[in-house]
């Protein structure tokens, strides 16, 4: 532990060295009308999967301030998680590294990030950024082993949506928890506008990460009678059989998380109707949120001198096969939106279709900063690509999921996803795969492992899984 601290000291303190030049010779940084660097707010959204939004064409729910973000800014619209699980997910955007990297390898809330391992709001605060985190944190143990102007958070899956249970703070000191009353959501962003409105000369990050729409999926009160009387269209997949399925691994099939069939606790979805509607109400007030930002800013006059990018730590199934949750490496589970405005760095409308991941959050914010990128970060500054610059961008990436036993009894599975095909690999015993082209079967129906004609792309498929892996240091690769 004394050589992690030691190592991070080392590693803050050439940040910061580098830090000046890098400003200095930073057209960014040179293009806000005040010369200072920009300010940043990192939406973080939860569970929100990438259809989830009017911008990608969902016929009920609306998200004009969502929306917003995509029509004034940057939108990539093919963005992967690559762990579909909570505290893994923002540890990758917070480090720009890989679960087996961070060690965040579930959702145990006892084990903090090494502190060899900084977080990009850390390289900010050295820089002289003034950081906040208020929300769902869920983050090794909060993130409270970090420094923080401000803290309005708590580490949990969730909190009381009526009467949350928080931590607060100031000036790297955090006391709580304490109970409070308003709906959640509603009361961070409350807390974080307040401080916000600080008087302050440093430029300023805001992480506020949002609880709605997770698990028991309580709404705020104006939204209980939201969508009264509007039909949910059952998903394609949603009335088949997975049990006798042909190609389906029995992975997918035996896990727990099933709509209406395996109850393990209050919080479980116990109809499709139920589960959407719900899901979509908790975003709507989120959407409301993030308008409260944006007015904000606007009146204090500092809307296009602040980078605004919003994601979210995973997808979710809404009925596919059945499920509700996350965790697989199917597309509901590990695809979210991604959206930057910053109109100082990009043009207004700009659609982006090249793949991107949470692990690219962290080095696109340094960058936008002016700030040098870590040499550890295993992921890619999207600024260029979000400027039209696509050569050199990735065409795969790896997927890993841990957390067994436990929750919905996902079993291990890593995976690797091209722009066209997909390779699961379900690793302890009984080894398990699936393969899917995308570009012909983008439900994802037909396995195709296991087919004498796909048997030369399924190898190369799993030596392009071990090169990522090796690339980026998986303690679990043998030799």
């Amino acid at each position: 532990m004394n050589q992690d601290r030691q190592t991070r000291r080392q590693f803050m303190g050439r940040g910061a060295a580098l830090a000046a030049s890098a400003i200095g010779a930073s057209g960014l940084a040179q293009q806000t009308a005040n010369g200072r660097r920009p300010n940043i707010i990192f939406l973080f959204g939860e569970g929100q999967r990438a259809d989830a939004l009017s911008l990608a064409g969902n016929r009920i729910l609306r998200t004009p301030n969502h929306d917003r973000i995509g029509r004034e800014g940057v939108w990539f619209r093919n963005a992967f998680v690559i762990n579909s699980l909570c505290a893994p997910s923002r540890a990758a955007a917070m480090t720009g590294m890989y679960s087996h990297s961070t060690g965040a390898l579930g959702n145990d809330t006892s084990h903090p990030i090494p502190p060899s391992i900084p977080m990009f709001t850390d390289v900010l605060h050295q820089a002289g950024y003034e950081v906040a985190l208020c929300g769902k944190a869920h983050i090794g143990e909060g993130a409270r082993d970090r420094y923080w102007d401000y803290y309005f958070a708590y580490n949990a899956p969730s909190t009381n949506f009526y009467h949350p249970i928080m931590y607060e703070g100031k000036n790297g000191k955090i006391t709580g928890p304490e109970k409070y009353n308003g709906y959640a959501d509603d009361l961070i962003v409350d807390r974080a506008l307040g401080w916000l409105s600080q008087k302050r000369e440093k430029p300023f990050c805001l992480c506020l990460w949002f609880q709605a729409p997770h698990a028991p999926f309580y709404r705020a009160r104006k939204d209980l009678d939201l969508y009264n009387g509007i039909p949910i269209a059952k998903p394609d997949t949603f009335d088949d059989d997975l049990k006798g399925y042909p190609g389906k691994p029995r992975a997918f099939a035996n896990a727990d998380n099933k709509i209406g069939t395996t109850i393990l606790s209050d919080d479980d979805p116990r109809s499709l109707e139920e589960l959407v509607k719900d899901y979509y109400a908790g975003l709507v007030d989120v959407d409301r949120n993030i308008g409260r930002v944006f007015d904000w800013l606007t009146k204090t006059g500092q809307l296009d001198d602040t980078v605004i990018l919003h994601s979210s730590d995973h997808g979710f199934f809404l009925g596919e096969w059945r499920m509700y949750d996350k965790r697989f490496m199917h597309e509901p589970s590990i695809r979210v939106p991604m959206m930057i405005r910053y109109p100082r760095a990009f043009r207004a409308g700009r659609v982006v279709d090249q793949m991107v991941l949470n692990i690219d959050i962290a080095p696109t914010l340094l960058e936008l900063a002016g700030l040098p990128i870590p040499e550890r970060v295993q992921g890619k500054s999207m600024v260029k690509l979000g400027q039209g610059e696509a050569a050199g961008w990735r065409k795969d990436w790896l997927y890993e999921y841990y957390e067994y036993p436990g929750s919905q009894q996902v079993r291990p599975n890593r995976g690797i996803r091209t722009e066209r095909y997909k390779l699961i690999q379900y690793y302890l015993p009984p080894e398990e795969f699936e393969l899917y082209d995308l570009q012909t079967d983008p439900g994802e129906r037909n396995n195709l492992y296991g087919k004498p004609q796909y048997a030369e792309l399924t190898r190369t498929l799993q030596q392009r899984m071990t090169q990522l892996r090796k690339e980026t240091g998986d303690p679990a690769l043998k030799g």
